[in-house]
């Protein structure tokens, strides 16, 4: 396998899924990443706000990778059969 095969199709295709389909869900699921960081951030420094949002995105996400992974170990993951990002 060319290197850049390895480095751009391998963990893509392992997941069942293209370059580009893979590229959104990592860009959407870092964009919920870097809001629950920013609220975190604002609740260390103010403590009233946004009391729940970081420990529940993060609660949200983990729970949508144990989905995801579980689909993966059956095999099934098609185009489409994934939420990408709610």
């Amino acid at each position: 396998m060319t290197l850049f095969n390895r480095i751009f199709h391998e963990h893509p295709a392992a997941a069942g899924e293209s370059y580009f389909e893979h590229m959104f869900f990592a860009v959407g699921f870092s964009r919920r990443l870097m809001r629950a960081a920013l609220a975190a951030l604002a609740h260390g420094f103010v403590p009233s706000l946004c009391e729940t949002t970081a420990s529940s995105t993060v609660l949200d996400l983990n729970e949508e990778l144990i989905e995801r992974r579980a689909v993966l170990a059956r095999g099934r993951v098609k185009a489409g059969e994934m939420i990408h990002d709610a």
